[in-house]
């Protein structure tokens, strides 16, 4: 699914999709006529966040994960609309921000709280139910009781910065996207049909922070890899089948170091797809051709000049007659 904002009219629109037919036009949503600020992309789902900080989800990806991670569950009515519906929960916060992952939804408060929902296959939404139906805020102590002011999201993992410049990761972990080892092992996997909870999980993921990427002025998520700018270095991580990490190599990077082929090029913007990534760096200052024909003039002249000079310094010989006639 693909959204687009328009930048005169800050209006959503999104390709004429009247289930199950797929559309291939855009079609500005009547239904989200306010100031849409921020929008989210997931596999099957799409959010929009207006100016006046609600919340609005459509499509169907997170209903189906929720009747296959809780069967039996009844599940709110916003999981299963094909037009934009009010996501509830969310009515003491105002949002500034939206992300999607595939089967997940986050939510940035302005208030710097992170509130999550949908599929926590992989342990993306920092709980231990399996599936979450409605947001649920994530405790301030997960990220070291600081303000989150910004957050990315991969298919099954989410990058978060604090107000300090902290980045904490959690989810999924086994092609590195989370950058760092994991404290203990994590079996993602629900407890048996027959559990008083069929939503129990046996574990927690819990947001970490990672040292190395303080400060980052820029992050990017793919589908499960990353990239990031800090102090103008452009860092890779994660999954790294198709060389999206830029590294030279297919193997998959378990922790953020710089790409190598761009030392020599600030990283200013930093941007990832699925399964390729993309830099816009400041290139070195290269002399205008102008300045280079400046160049040779002078050193023309700096010739000539000590060519000159040298002849001034040349010792004169000193001629009699005699010899003088004889030229």
């Amino acid at each position: 699914m693909s959204c687009i904002l328009h930048p005169a009219n800050p209006s959503l629109a999104v390709p004429f999709n009247r289930w199950p037919v797929a559309g291939t036009s855009p079609l500005f949503l009547q239904l989200l006529r306010g100031e849409v600020v921020s929008i989210a992309a997931g596999l099957r789902h799409a959010l929009a966040a207006t100016a006046s900080g609600i919340v609005f989800q459509w499509g169907t990806g997170l209903a189906s994960s929720g009747r296959r991670l809780c069967p039996g569950q009844t599940l709110p009515l916003f999981l299963t609309a094909k037009e934009p519906s009010r996501v509830p929960g969310l009515e003491n916060s105002k949002a500034i921000c939206v992300v999607a992952g595939s089967d997940h939804s986050a939510s940035l408060a302005d208030s710097g709280e992170l509130y999550v929902w949908g599929s926590n296959k992989h342990g993306q939404l920092a709980s231990q139910a399996a599936f979450l139906p409605v947001p649920q805020k994530i405790e301030a102590h997960c990220f070291q009781n600081e303000k989150v002011t910004a957050v990315w999201s991969g298919w099954t993992h989410l990058v978060a910065q604090t107000e300090t410049g902290k980045v904490f990761t959690w989810g999924r972990a086994d092609y590195g996207q989370l950058g760092r080892k994991l404290e203990s092992e994590e079996g993602w996997r629900p407890e048996k049909q027959g559990s008083p909870l069929p939503c129990s999980r046996p574990w927690e993921s819990t947001p970490s922070s990672l040292h190395c990427l303080t400060g980052a002025t820029e992050i990017s998520c793919g589908s499960e890899h990353n990239l990031a700018v800090i102090g103008g270095a452009c860092y890779s991580w994660g999954w790294n089948e198709h060389g999206m990490c830029g590294d030279g190599s297919e193997a998959n990077v378990q922790a953020p170091k710089p790409v190598q082929a761009l030392q020599s090029s600030p990283g200013l913007l930093v941007g990832c797809g699925a399964g390729h990534s993309l830099a816009l760096c400041q290139l070195p200052a290269l002399p205008s051709p102008d300045a280079s024909e400046d160049a040779k003039s002078q050193e023309a002249t700096d010739k000539a000049t000590g060519r000159k000079d040298n002849q001034d310094h040349l010792p004169k010989a000193n001629l009699t007659g005699a010899e003088m006639g004889d030229l």
